[in-house]
């Protein structure tokens, strides 16, 4: 029960400080991403804690839990399109001055990709964003559709990754006991 307390915690954080960001302001949005970001990375270890692995097998479990949680096709184009008008929009809201046209637009685009990921999720991949259970999603989507996009996928098969999301939806795959 408390995990689950925490996770929402970390989940909420995160949110609100993207809310803030969009209110325009940036300093209190960063901090309250940061510390949602630190909750989930906190809940992740917790849930793992046979994992003793350096930065770079944290990042290689990211990468395939991130591409084991995002399989249907249609959500695979809905994040091509909308993790780029996020990270533009973020940049955006980050360098120009609030509630000015750039602002605006670096807003809208911000929402507009959030809202194409999660009708990802909701509709064609029917499970929750993978940040929900590794906050290193939040950057290893970007550079994971990023390589999708350029083609440059590892040229070796890798074996199925268990993607089983804490709502227990397992994408296809068998989860370990």
């Amino acid at each position: 029960m408390a995990k689950a307390k925490e996770e929402k915690s970390g989940s909420a954080w995160a949110v609100s400080g993207m809310v803030a960001l969009l209110s325009g302001r940036k300093m209190a949005g960063l901090g309250m991403f940061a510390r949602g970001l630190a909750v989930l990375e906190q809940g992740w270890r917790a849930k793992h804690p046979d994992f003793n692995g350096g930065l770079g097998e944290r990042w290689e479990a990211a990468t395939e839990f991130y591409e084991a949680t995002h399989r249907n096709k249609v959500n695979r184009v809905l994040h091509m399109t909308g993790i780029p008008l996020i990270v533009g929009g973020a940049a955006g809201l980050l360098a120009f001055k609030p509630y000015r046209p750039a602002w605006a637009v670096a807003a809208g685009s911000f929402a507009v990709g959030w809202g194409l990921n999660i009708l990802g999720h909701a509709v064609f991949e029917k499970n929750a964003p993978a940040f929900k259970d590794d906050p290193l999603s939040f950057l290893a989507g970007p550079v994971w559709d990023l390589q999708q996009f350029l083609g440059k996928r590892a040229a070796e098969k890798r074996a199925p990754v268990e993607a089983v999301h804490t709502n227990g939806v397992a994408n296809g795959f068998v989860a370990e006991a």
